[in-house]
């Protein structure tokens, strides 16, 4: 399993970034893709994600009413348009395919608990900043 984000970049407040994740290397017709970010001495922190079992996507507080989670109809390339960019949104942004615990009430937990080793793969992230 492959997962590559792309899109990031150095942006001023109020500016807007599209991200995107291509996933490959997985045939499962029942999967999750999600955003997730890490600021410098901060947690990760779970942004959005989309799921084949849920019909709307999932936002984080943090995410919502700027961002938007969207992707090509096999949802292999994921997106997140991110508008209206604050500082505090600067961080490393990355997605991560869940190919099992699908249930909406884990991938809520995956919100807020990030990735786990043992259920995801991981792309290697892209760098969002900011400024002021």
């Amino acid at each position: 399993v492959q997962l590559v984000e792309s899109g990031g970049g150095l942006v001023q407040a109020g500016g807007s970034l599209r991200l995107s994740c291509a996933a490959s290397g997985f045939t499962a017709e029942d999967f999750a893709i999600g955003w997730f970010r890490q600021a410098p001495g901060k947690e990760r922190e779970g942004v959005a994600y989309i799921s084949t079992g849920e019909s709307s996507p999932y936002y984080a507080d943090a995410a919502k009413g700027r961002f938007t989670i969207s992707s090509d109809n096999a949802m292999m390339t994921v997106y997140l348009e991110m508008n209206s960019l604050k500082p505090e949104d600067t961080a490393i942004y990355f997605c991560a395919a869940r190919l099992a615990e699908l249930e909406w009430q884990l991938l809520r937990l995956w919100m807020l608990s990030g990735p786990d080793n043992k259920y995801d793969y991981l792309g290697q992230g892209t760098q969002v900043t900011v400024s002021s």
